[in-house]
């Protein structure tokens, strides 16, 4: 039971995004909508771009997977290179094989690349501003002040989490945050991928509180040596098996 950050020895705070930091239906309703939107004219506009070539190669690669694991994505068209080096392809299949997986909320790092540069569009002409919880931004205030190392671990990318704290409805508040996780770090619920964040905060697991609204990371987090915390927030799904979690539903409830 963590009653006191310091009492318990923790040093560091690692951050779940959706459902934790930001309600769900900022995610899937503006995020996930605004990336379905745009994804045509941004693939479009950068098709021809160096900066889209990992990302492209991922897609491809994830919809050889869903065809050969009969998941039957839309078809895609083939990608050539001609000698100009001009990639020739079909935007509308790639686009519509982008808004299929993005409809099955899909943790492909390729899409999640792709979806961070389309928001960062959003984020920097104003249409998009990130929603939190209103206790977020004063717990990372006061953590920061308290000499913790604050830590994000989201399915999306590290760019897209810079762009939403840097972008959100309090402020930028990008300089209470020290460090960016995503899943080329690994799965989630990888116990594995906890242990590396561990290695790169150059600290122990043990000194590490993990706070997320989804059990399987928090058992993952927990089996790697983390102190863990389920947040209950409103427009979370109820999850299995929460009762061997303490719960929290406001960080005002973590006492530095």
């Amino acid at each position: 039971m963590i009653s006191n950050l310091a009492t318990e020895g923790i040093r560091g705070v690692l951050l779940d995004i959706e459902g934790t930091t930001t309600p769900i239906a900022f995610v899937h309703e503006v995020l996930f909508s605004y990336a379905r939107s745009e994804v045509r004219s941004f693939l479009t506009e950068h098709f021809s771009s160096t900066e889209l070539v990992a990302e492209l190669q991922q897609l491809r690669e994830d919809h050889a997977t869903d065809v050969k694991q009969n998941r039957q994505p839309p078809a895609l068209v083939e990608i050539d290179v001609d000698v100009d080096g001009r990639r020739d392809a079909d935007v509308d299949s790639l686009g519509e094989y982008v808004s299929w997986l993005i409809d099955r909320d899909r943790k492909s790092t390729g899409l999640k690349s792709l979806q961070g540069k389309i928001w960062k569009q959003g984020y920097i002409n104003g249409t998009l501003k990130a929603e939190l919880f209103a206790d977020v931004a004063p717990a990372l205030e006061r953590w920061h002040r308290a000499g913790l190392k604050i830590s994000i671990f989201s399915s999306g990318s590290s760019l897209a989490q810079k762009l939403l704290f840097a972008h959100t409805e309090a402020g930028d508040l990008t300089g209470f945050i020290d460090n960016y996780f995503d899943t080329t770090v690994g799965s989630k619920t990888d116990v594995a991928s906890y242990l590396r964040i561990a290695s790169a905060l150059h600290l122990p697991a043990q000194e590490i509180l993990f706070i997320s609204d989804v059990v399987p990371e928090l058992d993952a987090a927990g089996a790697a040596g983390m102190w863990t915390l389920l947040c209950i927030r409103p427009g979370n799904q109820p999850q299995r098996f929460a009762e061997r979690y303490q719960i929290i539903r406001d960080f005002d409830e973590i006492q530095n």
